[in-house]
This record gives structure tokens, sequence and C-alpha cells, in this order.
């Protein structure tokens, strides 16, 4: 688990400040990097195209031009100038050691793009935006500087940005970068440590990305063990019985010893896997998982589940009813919404009214917001990179794949969930060890094939996946 931060600005001073390094020093160590990354994909004597700005992150784009200037040929565009004291120094140096600066594109092998770092607040002019369509037409192998040109501070297109294969950020990874929007610009994230270490670099932070490593599998170490040793999970069958059966199903196949489908008196459920139970108690359980294709099943039984002291996980219809207000006062609950639900979970509380669309682009901001209020409860947003949040802390997964856009994935998710719930796992802990599980279970080709059933049975072949 990394952190990453809002802003690093206050670092690059305290190296300034503290540590009596220079912008050029910094400089120097974000070009290398750069430079080694080419090194590494684009054989010698190619030809690179350098877009650089008129400020430092166009300073860095001179910067690696005259480090691999000999090695490549280099094409520099500085269709802004160069404009800060920085930009201007290493250009003097660039032009020195042979560089020129061109006017119009040339066909290349790599394209770099050096036009804007992190720190974007507007939008970007019409000839820039006529440019990055035109840097994203070309065919080469593409890299950017620090984040690609067109992404905000909210990780949001300016109207639209630079599509990268790989992006070197300077200093620490910025959270823009793990935007929904941003993934399908960003590539591969690569950070570039500026001339100290990264421990002593970075500052603190509320804000961290999970990778595959932090992914610890619910393995059985004690033998003298029974079922109900690893808890038994209720599921509620709902209007639409197919989603608690997905759950179920899901639970049962990550580690949860008994698992029982609780249904309604007007309920009625057909083809139940063997092994899953049928109860039409609460009773008796070591958690409950509700909301996934409830509609209005238990609807009078609302009270009563809230008097419940087990831990949930709550999904679905229930982000539309009202009685959710009471399930928060409660401890040990996990909310899995995706957008809409979170905009009709959010004016449900008062926190405001949303429209799908203004959630993605506020989601780490209205994620914290929530978990301000809410600090006891976990909540999980859905989406392309999902955003855990615990304790006015988040954490991002960013290694689902588009495979996983399939109605019932999030059936299986919340099953999984509630196994680990139902096993003694603290929520969070619950939570982020199933989103990580489904995220790398879901990287499925091809990508358009995956179906919930195939997700669960992937769950069997997990650690061959990871």
């Amino acid at each position: 688990m990394k952190p990453v931060f809002k802003e690093v600005y206050s670092f690059d001073r305290k190296c300034y400040e503290e540590y009596k390094l220079t912008e050029d020093i910094l400089m120097e160590h974000a070009a290398n990097i750069m430079a080694d990354v080419i090194k590494s994909k684009v054989k010698k004597g190619s030809i690179i195209n350098i877009v650089s700005g008129p400020g430092n992150n166009g300073a860095d784009g001179i910067t690696l031009g005259r480090i691999l200037l000999g090695d490549y040929k280099i094409n520099l565009y500085l269709p802004l100038g160069a404009k800060s004291p920085m930009a201007k120094l290493q250009l003097e140096r660039f032009r020195a050691i042979g560089g020129e600066v061109k006017e119009n594109f040339e066909k290349c092998d790599c394209l770099v793009d050096a036009i804007f770092g992190s720190g974007l607040k507007r939008d970007l002019s019409k000839d820039l935006i006529w440019l990055i369509k035109k840097m994203n037409n070309i065919d080469a192998f593409k890299i950017a500087c620090d984040i690609p040109t067109g992404i905000d501070d909210e990780g949001n297109l300016r109207p639209l940005a630079f599509r990268a294969d790989i992006t070197v950020t300077m200093g620490a990874e910025k959270l823009s970068l793990y935007s929904d929007t941003a993934k399908d610009y960003t590539g591969e994230i690569i950070k570039a440590d500026l001339g100290v270490s990264f421990t002593k670099y970075r500052g603190k932070s509320d804000y961290y990305v999970c990778e595959k490593e932090d992914l610890v599998l619910p393995y059985r170490k004690k033998q003298n063990t029974h079922k109900r040793s690893y808890g038994h999970l209720g599921v509620l069958v709902g209007e639409k019985s197919g989603a608690a059966i997905m759950a179920s199903m899901a639970a049962f196949n990550f580690g949860c010893g008994l698992v029982s489908i609780v249904k309604s008196e007007k309920c009625k459920v057909k083809n139940v896997p063997y092994e899953i139970m049928e109860s039409e108690s609460f009773e008796g359980f070591s958690a409950l998982a509700f909301g996934m294709g409830l509609g209005k099943s238990f609807d009078d039984k609302m009270e009563k589940l809230l008097k419940l002291d087990i831990p949930m996980i709550i999904d679905a219809d229930m982000f539309y009813k009202e009685e959710i207000k009471e399930f928060l006062k409660k401890e040990k609950i996990v909310l899995t919404p995706h957008p809409k639900e979170f905009a009709s979970l959010l004016k449900i509380l008062g926190m405001g009214e949303y429209i799908p669309a203004e959630i993605q682009k506020k989601r780490f901001f209205l994620a914290e917001e929530f978990s301000k209020k809410f600090p006891k409860t976990v909540l999980l947003l859905k989406g392309a990179n999902k955003i855990i949040a615990f304790n006015k802390k988040l954490f991002i997964d960013p290694l689902g794949s588009v495979a996983l856009a399939k109605g019932g994935s999030g059936d299986v998710l919340a099953g999984m969930i509630g196994g680990l719930l139902a096993q003694g796992y603290h929520p969070l802990k619950a939570t982020l060890t199933a989103s990580l599980a489904h995220s790398i279970a879901g990287n499925y080709e091809p990508n358009f094939a995956l179906t919930p059933m195939k997700l669960i049975k992937r769950l069997d072949e997990i650690e061959r996946i990871f």
C-alpha cells in the first residue's frame, strides 16, 4: 500500500529549505528517471519528440532532451515558449550542446508530453486542444511528464488529455492520477525520486493506493476447526432473487463456513444451490448481507433488522430507503454503492443533491466528506477505481478491469465482503481484502466475456492468477 498526495509543492519546498537542494538538482533527477524509462523502452537512434510547456514541467522535458541528445534524435517543441527561469536556463543548456527547437511536427518513435504537470485548474486553450488531439493521433510510444496534460487536480479532463503509455510522476504520486477518468490516460505510473529517498521527501497522507501485494487471502491455518469456525452469513433474498444467490455463492467460495439465504413470506426462490441453506429467521448469523435485488421485500422487517448487533454489508436497493439513516448509527457497517446509489444516499442524508456525472467528478471529495461525517462506517464507492473510505482515510483499489462492468459483479463483491465479515474480519480489512480479490479475479480475457458465475469460479483460481 503506497501513499498518494493531493499536492507535492510543500515537499519540494522542504527539499529547498531543509535539505539545501535546488530546483536544478530536483529537475536533473526527474529528467534522468524519464531518460532511464525511455532507454529501457526505445532503442538508441530512434526519433523522440518532446513537447514542452513554458514552466518547470516544460523545463523537465527540455532537460530530458539534453540528456538524450546524441543517443537519440531529439525534436524539441515549445508551443508556448520557455518562460520560467528554469525553462530558460535548461533551453540555453540544450542549445549549447547542439539542440534545436523545431517548428513543425515530425514522425517519431517516442512522444513525450511535458506541457503542463499537476496543478492544472483551467480548461486548455483552443490551440492546446488542437495540439493534444494531434499528439494523441501520432503512432508512437507515449510518455507523460508528471501527469498527462489536460488532467486537473481532481482528476478530471479540461476538456481532454494526452493519452500516455507511461506517466512518470515527480517526487510522489498524485491523487488525481487515480480518478476514474484518469485511468484511460495515465498508462503505467512510475514515481521519480528527486534527489532524496521517498521516505525523506514525503509528508503525511490520508490517501493510499492498494497494490497486489496487499492482498492476503483467507487461508485456513488451524487444522482443529469446523464449519462454524468460519462464520455463518445470512443473505436476504428480495424481489430479484438471483442477486442474493450470486452473493451467497461468492461468500461461500471466499471462505465462509455456512451461508444461508433468508426469505420473506412473499419470496419464493427456486434452484437454490445445494450448498446454500435456507432460513426465514434473522437469528444465528455472524454477519448479514442485504440490499442486492431487495426491492420492497422486508420493508416491514426494518425495525427487526435494526435491532441486530452483528456486522452488515448493505448494498443496492437499501440506498433508496430512508431507513439507511438508522443503519448508519450502528457500528460494523459496510456500504457498497455505485455512483447513482451514492447520489441517492447523499440526498437522504442531507449531504447534497448530485447526478451520477457530478459524483464521478467529485469522487474523492464526496467519499472523504462522507467518511468525515460517518467515520465508523466503511464506504466502498464502486467505479473503474474503487474508493474505500473509513475514519477519514481513503484507500484506492486501481486493479480492476473493464471486464467487471457487468450486471452481478457488485453482488459478487457484496457476498465476498459479507463472507469475510462473517469470518470475523474487521469491516475495513474485509472490504479491502474482498475488493482486491474481486479486482484481481476480474482481470479476464476476453474482457467482454466475464460473467458473475465465472468471476466466482475464478476465486478458486485466484492464487494462480495472483
